[in-house]
């Protein structure tokens, strides 16, 4: 049976962690995999999560089976945080437990499978990769959507409206509720609305990415433009991670939340989607969700996440001024948000920055700004304006 099988290449950012870590040079520069790293180069555990460990490790008296859902805890704790404290948006929704936002996003893409099989899956240029990765895997058609510039660093806004003009009623558009990825662009307000008028009239359903909540502009700022969508129309589907803002990326924490405005259609989407997690992971991971519950359960300790969160979003903020400040081409920066941006280069390109340099960009220029240090911005400059990506000051 295996040798029929051809031997299939790691992913293309899996491939960059382990180049950079046999990469022997004292002062490579690690731009590529999405993880936050402090003012010493580390990826710490959040206090309150290690606060959180404790608490379970102290009290925690059974590693029983879950359930498909997950921890429904869990999920109704985060309805607040994502769709607002006060919001009629929490009764509209029904939500489960996912290994990690990629787990919300591939169970996404089987529940639209099961609910209309029709449907096109719309997604932006230039996006997320993996995005593609999961989508495909539902096997319906994926059209997509021009969505930014790299060259002028600009939404297309006029060709996003142009194209999803196009989309036929019942089509999902997969959009990034805040910190793009990979272009740390998003959408001005009054673009927003103008694409919830779209989505309303065109009767397409939004697929929101929210992935780093708080990494932006802050939780409830973050949250805004998903929650001004999901006002407004009728169904919609939620993908949501807790890896980046709790910081438990290798535990693999996130949700799946559906939103109908029909008690009954809702009710019986979020029995499919139980239905569609089984054959995938049968239950999901405890560990993590466990820990995020246990924090949002105590005022104290989500008073320390919060607080944690808003140190990691301003250190984020603040690379990414250190770097616009230091040569007028990269002011676009400043302006965006989250952990990345891309810059417009040739995979040669990138390619050369990591072995003339040791700086790792993707191939796709795409640089991670919540693990640069401030002492990297200078090597980073002198090796773009060298590798002629920047003009020399």
């Amino acid at each position: 049976m295996f040798e029929k099988l051809q031997e299939q290449q790691p992913g293309s950012l899996l491939g960059l962690l382990i180049a950079y870590q046999a990469d022997p040079r004292p002062n490579k520069i690690d731009l590529g995999v999405g993880v936050y790293r402090n003012a010493s180069g580390e990826t710490p555990v959040m206090r309150a999560v290690k606060a959180a460990e404790k608490y379970l490790q102290e009290t925690q008296d059974s590693k029983r089976y879950i359930g498909r859902e997950g921890d429904l805890t869990y999920v109704e704790l985060l309805k607040p945080i994502i769709f607002g404290a006060e919001s009629g948006l929490i009764a509209q929704t029904v939500g489960l437990q996912t290994p990690g936002g990629c787990g919300a996003i591939r169970l996404g893409a089987d529940v639209i499978a099961a609910a209309s099989p029709q449907a096109s899956i719309w997604l932006g240029t230039p996006g997320w990769p993996s995005h593609n990765l999961f989508f495909e895997q539902s096997r319906q058609p994926i059209r997509e959507y021009p969505f930014f510039d790299l060259t002028t660093q600009t939404i297309l806004f006029d060709k996003v409206v142009e194209t999803l003009q196009t989309a036929r009623a019942g089509d999902v558009i997969l959009l990034h509720g805040c910190c793009h990825n990979p272009t740390g662009e998003n959408f001005t307000a009054e673009q927003w609305s103008q694409i919830t008028q779209l989505l309303v009239e065109r009767k397409l359903v939004p697929f929101m990415d929210l992935a780093y909540q708080g990494l932006g502009d802050g939780l409830e700022a973050d949250a805004r433009p998903l929650r001004q969508v999901l006002e407004a129309v009728d169904e919609a589907i939620i993908s949501y991670s807790c890896d980046k803002n709790f910081g438990l990326y290798r535990d693999r924490v996130g949700a799946l939340f559906l939103m109908s405005k029909n008690e009954r259609e809702l009710r019986i989407a979020g029995t499919n989607a139980a239905a569609c997690a089984a054959p995938n992971w049968g239950m999901p991971p405890d560990h993590g969700a466990s820990v995020v519950r246990t924090i949002l359960q105590s005022a104290e300790l989500t008073a320390i996440w919060k607080a944690e969160l808003e140190e990691m979003c301003a250190r984020v903020n603040g690379n990414r001024a250190a770097l616009a400040n230091a040569h007028p081409e990269l002011a676009f920066i400043k302006r965006q948000g989250g952990l990345f941006s891309t810059l417009s280069m040739s995979s040669d390109t990138a390619r050369a920055l990591r072995k003339n340099y040791g700086i790792y960009f993707a191939d796709s220029g795409r640089m991670n700004l919540a693990g640069m240090q401030l002492a990297d911005v200078e090597p980073i400059i002198k090796a773009l304006i060298a590798e002629g990506v920047l003009q020399a000051l």
